[in-house]
C-alpha cells in the first residue's frame, strides 16, 4: 500500500520540471508553450518498459483503464463478462457501464478468481474474464488462460493490487490481451489518482488510444481541431502533473516492492508458531508484492477478533475482515444488473468466498515499521486464536 509513503522531493522536482518549461499541463498540443516537456508521453514509454511491453496507456483512473479496455474490445450490450466475487467495485462498475452483464465467479485460497469454478460461469454470450491480483497475491494466470482458450473468451487483467509483481517471471498485467492498473493513493505506486494500460495488440492499442479521448486519433498530419475519427469516446487522460508524479514513483518501485517484502516476511516469521493460522498461499509461479500479509483463521469468530485485538493494540487490518462490503460481490444489492445476473440472490450465490472471506484476515505491509508493530502484532494475533 506504501507509494505515499516516499513521496519527496522527487515527486517535487518532476512537477516543477513542467513549470519551469511553461507550464503547459495538457498531455497533447502547445507545442511551442511546454519547452519539449511531454511527462505524460514519458510516463508511458517508461511504464512499458518496466512491464516489458511496447505500448502503454496512461488514463485517469484504475476505473477508467477497466472501462476503456472493455471498449477498446468492443464489449457492450449482449455480452457478459466474468470477474471475482472478490475485488473491489469498480471492477463490476466498469462491466456495467459498459452496457455488458457482470458474472461473479467463486475464488480459492489465493483468495483470486477460482479456475475450477470460472467454467461453468462462463455463458454463451461471455466475451472475456477479468482477472484480479487481489491484494498483491498473483492469480493462478496458467489455469485461468487455459480455461479462456477452451472457451474462446479474452483475458482482462485487473492489476490494481499487482503492479510490480510477477508470474513465471512476466511482469503481472501482461498475461491477458489488455493489462489494467490503479495508481490511487493507497496503491503501490501513486499518482493520487491515475491507471495505465498494457497491451498484447497495436490494434487494441489504437483503439483504447482514441477512445480515452473522446474518439481523438491524434493524426500527424493534421491540427488537433481537424483530427480524424472513427468512433466515439469518452474524456479518460491523464494530466501532465498526474505523469509526473507517476515517473518519479515508477523510479521508486523496485524500491518500494522490496521494502514491503522484507516487512510482509517479519510478520511471517513473528507469527509462525502460532497455532490456528494459516497464510494465503501464493501460485508456485508467483511473486506477489506484498501488499498486505493475509492469513485464515479456524472461523469468523478468531478472525474478528485477530481484527479486534489488532485495533487495541494500535494495529490496523487491511480490507479483511472489515471492509467485505466494498469487496465483495455477495453485498452489492445495490448493482440490479448483478443481483439478476445471479437470480436476485447475491447473499447465497458465492458460498465458498463468504467462508473464506469471512475467516481471512490482511495485515498492510509498509515500505517503513518499526519493530513494536512486530510485538503488537504477534501478541494480538497469540491471543485472540487463543479465544
Amino acid at each position: 500500500m506504501p507509494g505515499f509513503e516516499v513521496v519527496g522531493e522527487e515527486e517535487l522536482n518532476q512537477i516543477q520540471s513542467i513549470f519551469d518549461a511553461g507550464g503547459v499541463l495538457f498531455r497533447h498540443g502547445f507545442d511551442g508553450l511546454r519547452g519539449g516537456v511531454y511527462k505524460v508521453r514519458d510516463f508511458e514509454n517508461a511504464f512499458a518498459a518496466e512491464m516489458q511491453v511496447d505500448r502503454a496507456l496512461a488514463v485517469a483512473s484504475g476505473t477508467a483503464a477497466l472501462r476503456v479496455a472493455l471498449a477498446a474490445l468492443g464489449i457492450g450490450s449482449g455480452d457478459s463478462v466474468v470477474l471475482p466475487a472478490f475485488t473491489f467495485v469498480a471492477t463490476a462498475e466498469a462491466v456495467i457501464e459498459s452496457g455488458a452483464t457482470p458474472i461473479c465467479c467463486e475464488v480459492d485460497e489465493t483468495l483470486n478468481l477460482c479456475p475450477d469454478d470460472l467454467s461453468r460461469r462462463i455463458r454463451p454470450d461471455t466475451r472475456a474474464v477479468i482477472v484480479v491480483h487481489m491484494l498483491g497475491g498473483p492469480a493462478r494466470l496458467d489455469r485461468i488462460l487455459e480455461v479462456c482458450s477452451q472457451h474462446g473468451v479474452e483475458l482482462v487483467e485487473d492489476t490494481a493490487w499487482g503492479c510490480g509483481g510477477f508470474f513465471a517471471d512476466r511482469p503481472l498485467g501482461t498475461w491477458g490481451r489488455i493489462g489494467t492498473y490503479s495508481f490511487d493513493f493507497a496503491k503501490t505506486m501513486t499518482t493520487g489518482e491515475g491507471g495505465m494500460l498494457v497491451f498484447q495488440r497495436e490494434s487494441d492499442y489504437l483503439a483504447a488510444a482514441a477512445w480515452h479521448d473522446h474518439g481523438h486519433e491524434n493524426n500527424p498530419t493534421v491540427p488537433r481541431w481537424e483530427d480524424t475519427r472513427r468512433s466515439s469516446g469518452f474524456n479518460f487522460r491523464m494530466s501532465e502533473l498526474q505523469a509526473a508524479v507517476g515517473l518519479a514513483q515508477l523510479a521508486k518501485l523496485r524500491g518500494i516492492i522490496a521494502g514491503q517484502t522484507r516487512n510482509h516476511d517479519r510478520i511471517g516469521a513473528v507469527i509462525a508458531d502460532i497455532d490456528g493460522i494459516v497464510p494465503r498461499p501464493c501460485p508456485t509461479a508467483g511473486v506477489g508484492t506484498c501488499d498486505a500479509f493475509v492469513f485464515s483463521a479456524v472461523d469468523a469468530a478468531a478472525a474478528r477478533r485477530c481484527r479486534d485485538g489488532l485495533l487495541a493494540r494500535g494495529t490496523g487490518t487491511k480490507i479483511l475482515p472489515e471492509a467485505i462490503s466494498w469487496h465483495f460481490a455477495g453485498t452489492w444489492s445495490h448493482m440490479p444488473q448483478l443481483v439478476s445476473s445471479h437470480d436476485g440472490d447475491l447473499a447465497r450465490s458465492f458460498p465458498r468466498t463468504s467462508d473464506l472471506l469471512a475467516r481471512s484476515v490482511a495485515l498492510p505491509t509498509t515500505v517503513r515499521a518499526d519493530d513494536a508493530d512486530y510485538d503488537a502484532i504477534r501478541e494480538a494475533i497469540r491471543t485472540a486464536v487463543r479465544g
